[in-house]
C-alpha cells in the first residue's frame, strides 16, 4: 500500500488524519468490546442458572406426569390437558446492551390457578394437580430461557463481529497507514535533501560566475592602466 500513495504533503496530512480517527476507532471498539465481554459473562452465568432450573424443572414435571398416568390414567391425563381454555400468551419486546438488541420475552397465563385450569376439582386426582402445575413451571423456565439463550446468542455474534473489526483495525489497516505514513516522510526528505543540494550547487555555481566576472573585470582594468601612462609620453 506504500508505494501506491504519492509523496506528496497533502497526502500525507490525509493519512495523518486517517490514522487518528482509525486509533480513535479502534480505541472505541476494543472499550466497546472489553464491555460486550463483561455483560456476556454475566448473562452466560445466568444462562448456567436458567439451564439448570430448567433441567431441574423437567425432570419433576416428567416424573410428576409419569406418576399421574400411573395412577389415574392416560384417560384422565389427556381429558384435564384437553379442558384448558386459556393457553399462554407470548409477547416480545426488545431491549439494548450497548448497541446490542435482545429480545424481551413476556409472557401471561402462563400459570394459573385450579379453577382456571378447566378441568373440574372432582374427578381428577391431586396428582394432575402437581402434574399440570410442573409443566406449567417447565413452560415459564423455557420460556426465560428463549430469553437469555437468545440474548446470549446475538451478544456473542455482536463480541466477534467487534473483535473483527478491532483485528481489522490493529493489524491491517493501522499497520498499512503508518507504513504509508513513513514512505512518504521518508519521500518528502529525500526531495528537501535533493532540493538542498540543488540549491546549493545553483548557488555555488553563481558564486563561481560572479569570482569569474569580477577576475575579468580585474584583469581588464589592470590593462587599461599602462596605456593611459603612456599617453603624455607620446606629445
Amino acid at each position: 500500500m506504500a508505494t501506491d500513495v504519492k509523496p506528496t504533503r497533502k497526502n500525507l496530512m490525509a493519512i495523518e488524519e486517517r490514522i487518528k480517527l482509525s486509533e480513535r476507532g479502534h480505541d472505541t471498539l476494543e472499550k466497546k468490546r472489553d464491555g460486550l465481554i463483561m455483560e456476556f459473562m454475566d448473562i452466560l452465568d445466568q444462562a448456567q442458572d436458567v439451564r439448570s432450573d430448567l433441567d431441574t424443572a423437567y425432570e419433576s414435571a416428567q416424573r410428576k406426569i409419569n406418576m399421574a398416568r400411573a395412577m389415574d390414567g392416560d384417560i384422565a391425563v389427556r381429558g384435564a390437558a384437553a379442558a384448558l381454555k386459556e393457553h399462554p400468551e407470548i409477547t416480545t419486546q426488545s431491549k439494548n446492551i450497548m448497541g446490542v438488541v435482545v429480545p424481551q420475552i413476556e409472557s401471561s397465563k402462563v400459570k394459573k390457578s385450579l379453577d382456571e385450569r378447566g378441568y373440574g376439582v372432582v374427578g381428577t386426582s391431586a396428582r394432575i394437580d402437581e402434574a399440570a402445575e410442573a409443566y406449567e413451571d417447565l413452560l415459564a423456565q423455557i420460556i426465560l430461557a428463549a430469553e437469555v439463550e437468545t440474548a446470549m446468542k446475538k451478544m456473542l455474534e455482536e463480541i466477534e463481529t467487534t473483535k473483527r473489526r478491532v483485528n481489522a483495525l490493529e493489524f491491517k489497516l493501522l499497520p498499512d497507514l503508518y507504513e504509508s505514513e513513513e514512505y512518504i516522510e521518508q519521500k518528502l526528505e529525500e526531495q528537501e535533501r535533493e532540493e538542498i543540494f540543488r540549491l546549493k550547487k545553483i548557488k555555488n555555481k553563481k558564486e563561481a560566475e560572479e569570482k569569474e566576472a569580477e577576475a575579468r573585470e580585474s584583469s581588464e582594468s589592470g590593462s587599461e592602466e599602462p596605456e593611459r601612462e603612456k599617453a603624455p609620453a607620446a606629445d
